[in-house]
């Protein structure tokens, strides 16, 4: 059903991969003595007071999208349960791939420049927080789907 608590982490997860295209992955990273803030859709740069692209990362986004897009259909394949445990944990090691790419773009980004705790953006935590969500989805969905067993046990 709609209104279970799987659909609510469903949810917050594919909200949370959303939110990537508003929070930087890093940010006042200096990179050829200007500051860059670093974000799925590419490399923003400070020229002349004013935030400008200079590379753009049209894969990044697009597999953004995508991934941010996956736990929304889950949530409508309510009827079939085991799909829906095994779209989770694909979905969970999609973002794995994911997240491993997105470090490794960010860190061929700033080149040399070591990132440290001031730098980093909230970006990069986010698909890890989503990650825990599709997890507890799982997790809920699993309930639901012993429950119901149990219940035809009973009839």
């Amino acid at each position: 059903m709609l209104q279970r608590i799987q659909s609510i982490y469903l949810l917050f997860a594919s909200l949370v991969l959303f939110a990537l295209f508003f929070f930087p992955l890093a940010h006042n990273v200096y990179v050829a003595d200007k500051p860059v803030s670093i974000m799925v859709t590419g490399i923003f740069q400070d020229v002349d007071g004013a935030q400008k692209y200079t590379e753009h990362f049209i894969a990044l986004t697009v597999i953004t999208a995508i991934a941010a897009l996956i736990p929304l259909v889950i949530i409508f394949l309510f009827k079939n349960r085991k799909l829906q445990i095994t779209l989770c944990y694909s979905a969970i090691l999609v973002l794995i791939g994911y997240s491993f790419w997105m470090a490794q773009t960010v860190k061929k980004a700033v080149g040399s420049v070591q990132l440290d705790t001031r730098t980093m953006g909230i970006g990069l935590f986010l698909t890890s927080l989503s990650i825990v969500l599709l997890i507890l989805a799982a997790k809920s969905v699993q309930r639901d789907e012993k429950l119901i067993k149990s219940a035809d046990r009973l009839r």
